[in-house]
């Protein structure tokens, strides 16, 4: 591929993707117009049952995004008002939010500096007799250490609740993320490895009890029409995302194994060079929602990439604890040291299933000729 500004390299491009399933999707679209089940329905409950059965778990509850998988889950493991649950501060503030929303605050601890997700040594000294739930982010598409946060929460009664919103597919020692915890919760927001057109989310989860309360919570608290035993939420899934799902569902393999191809292919390209590289640890089955590297002048970086057409995105350029919005917490700069530093100097590269190896490897080669320019100056 040549080398010139005018390639360009998107960081997303979506419109790739639909091209290669769209008459999948006409045919997806055509059922659910024809059945007039625009809202849950016949096809949401299929997507349910296989994503379900993609992930190991017993049920799934499909609502209308990830953020509100989050709230559900957290209700549905009891998690009220005063009550505190632990999570990271690297991460969306949807995590965070799910937990203000129930009246509860959220407690951060700090993430391994290695994986960038929850680093459980730290979890035991967070515990407090308010703790309810722990909340570990399997970020960029890489599973947290299950094993170490489990065995603390495990010795507290402590439920634990994936936010897996970035790891469609990801593993950890066999098991796939949101399969693990009491429950687990995906978003299908576009961008996603698996995404809806337009917004979605699910719960996973093989607790009864906790499926029968979140898929009562999602549709107004309703355990038959017109009779609401709590007060619940417009939460559900319309039949049009569960169409699409459906399809993008039996691609998900194909398209993980695509980004991981990529991510081996970047490795190949930028290894030695002074970017720190995404990690995958001995066990786990890193999917690559995002491609997420480390320079300590990632601003200048960034522009150098824009200025060869390469797209970059920035994930994410503030933790959550130093948010405007959530000052509230009572947290300051310093607080957790290695997710501030993770936050200054992350760059995620173009990762997309339908990425082409020319393209790929024309963003490693501009990444190197910017490293090099830097270090020059």
């Amino acid at each position: 591929m040549s080398t010139q500004l005018e390639v360009g390299v998107p960081f997303l491009d979506l419109k790739r993707q639909y091209e290669e399933i769209r008459g999948e999707v006409g045919e997806a679209l055509e059922r659910v117009l024809e059945s007039g089940q625009y809202v849950l329905g016949d096809e949401v409950a299929a997507f349910e049952r296989e994503f379900a059965a993609y992930c190991g778990s017993r049920h799934a509850i499909a609502v209308n995004s990830g953020t509100s998988a989050l709230h559900l889950a957290l209700l549905a493991a009891g998690v009220g008002p005063g009550d505190e649950v632990i999570t990271v501060p690297l991460t969306f503030v949807a995590t965070v939010a799910a937990i203000d929303y129930i009246g509860a605050r959220a407690v951060l601890v700090d993430v391994d500096p290695v994986t960038y997700t929850m680093d459980p040594a730290l979890l035991e000294a967070a515990i407090t007799p308010r703790t309810r739930a722990i909340v570990p982010v399997h970020l960029y598409g890489l599973p947290a250490d299950m094993d170490g946060v489990q065995e603390v929460a495990a010795r507290h009664g402590v439920p634990v609740v994936e936010d897996a919103a970035q790891a469609h597919g990801a593993e950890y020692h066999g098991r796939r993320a949101g399969s693990m915890g009491l429950a687990g919760c995906f978003s299908f927001y576009p961008g996603k490895n698996l995404g809806a057109y337009g917004e979605g989310g699910l719960v996973v989860t093989n607790d009864d009890a906790v499926a029968a309360h979140a898929r009562i919570l999602r549709d107004w608290g309703q355990t038959e029409r017109y009779h609401h035993r709590f007060k619940g939420f417009n939460y559900r899934m319309d039949g049009f995302q569960g169409a699409i799902l459906r399809v993008k569902l039996r691609r998900l393999e194909e398209w993980t194994e695509a980004r991981r191809g990529h991510a081996a292919g970047y490795a190949r390209s930028l290894g030695g060079s002074p970017l720190t590289l995404p990690v995958e640890p001995r066990g786990s089955r890193h999917v690559y929602h995002v491609f997420a590297v480390r320079h300590p002048d990632r601003d200048a970086l960034r522009r150098l990439l824009q200025e060869r057409g390469v797209g970059t995105g920035l994930h994410y350029p503030i933790p959550v604890h130093l948010q405007t919005a959530y000052a509230d917490l009572g947290y300051r700069e310093g607080a957790f040291p290695v997710a501030e530093a993770v936050a200054r100097e992350e760059l995620s590269l173009p990762m997309f299933a339908e990425l082409e190896d020319g393209e790929r490897d024309y963003v490693a080669a501009s990444v190197l000729a910017a490293v090099e320019e830097l270090g020059a100056g």
